[in-house]
């Protein structure tokens, strides 16, 4: 742990790794980072091949220690802005040069640890980088309409014809009924089949375009409102197939009139980088921020 100018402890926060270069240094000279922090560069002692660096800021102990955190974490406002702060960061690095993103609030205890920590694992960071080099990350979601309801819009908890003033069912009630539930459940299985014949054809359509694929679990809370969620891929693509990506994704998506896709990036590739393990600072994790 060190001091800031005012004597105050301060820990060493991470951002991403960056390689060691004239340009990281550019662009992470006017940056401002979580807490107002500015951003530095934690170079790695001398190695063979490219140096890597962290892209860094000293931040107040009080804030980022172990205890504080705990409790920053339940705090949503705190967690909005912290997030909001290290994605900005990223996204400035991601625009310049490659970038590694780490998650949010990985701490060490201070800079000399933290660049340990680079050291030790800078072979896994490197193959990372050079993989990530060129490239950015994609998202495709795939939302599909409610399963319908009854036909000509009744409800599907009672039989037809059972309520006052309804028309006349020349059927028994009960056959009734029982004819509209089975057509009811034959079209969902229909739509449902159109649903994942769909997303297969459109995950395809992007893979084919892309370095990389990671299938996230499908959105099953408030986050996707009515609509049904049944893809949520990331995709990492080389920069020179961006524009054939999306329009292979969209093309693809185009003759299911019933789905509702999301296309969204770039982004910087969370998706496709580990975080370093922790040493005495405190790691913790969260999503993806977005914007």
């Amino acid at each position: 742990m060190t001091g800031d100018r005012a004597g105050a402890p301060t820990l060493t926060y991470v951002y991403a790794v960056v390689p060691a270069d004239d340009e990281a240094a550019v662009v992470v000279e006017p940056l401002r980072g979580v807490a107002e922090a500015p951003v530095l560069l934690v170079t790695e002692d001398a190695a063979a091949g490219p140096a890597l660096a962290f892209a860094a800021s000293r931040v107040p102990a009080e804030d980022f220690g172990e205890s504080a955190l705990k409790q920053h974490f339940e705090d949503v406002g705190w967690l909005e802005d912290t997030a909001r702060a290290h994605h900005g960061v990223v996204e400035a690095l991601a625009a310049r040069t490659a970038v590694l993103p780490l998650r949010m609030a990985t701490v060490y205890q201070d800079a000399e640890r933290a660049r340990q920590a680079l050291s030790r694992r800078r072979e896994y960071f490197a193959e990372r980088l050079a993989l990530l080099r060129g490239h950015t990350e994609y998202g495709v979601k795939i939302y599909l309409s409610p399963s319908p309801s009854s036909p000509e819009g009744e409800p599907e908890d009672g039989p037809r014809g059972s309520g006052p003033g309804a028309p006349p069912d020349t059927a028994a009630p009960g056959r009734s009924y029982l004819r509209q539930r089975r057509a009811q459940h034959a079209a969902r299985e229909a739509r449902d089949v159109q649903a994942g014949e769909a997303a297969a054809h459109v995950e395809a359509a992007g893979a084919r375009h892309a370095t990389g694929v990671v299938r996230h679990p499908v959105q099953r809370s408030a986050l996707s409102g009515p609509l049904e969620n049944i893809l949520n891929n990331a995709y990492l693509v080389p920069d020179r197939e961006t524009e054939r990506f999306r329009a292979a994704v969209l093309e693809a998506a185009a003759p299911y009139t019933a789905l509702r896709i999301e296309l969204t990036g770039p982004w910087a590739p969370y998706s496709f980088a580990m975080p370093p393990e922790p040493e005495q600072g405190r790691e913790q994790t969260d999503d993806r921020p977005t914007p």
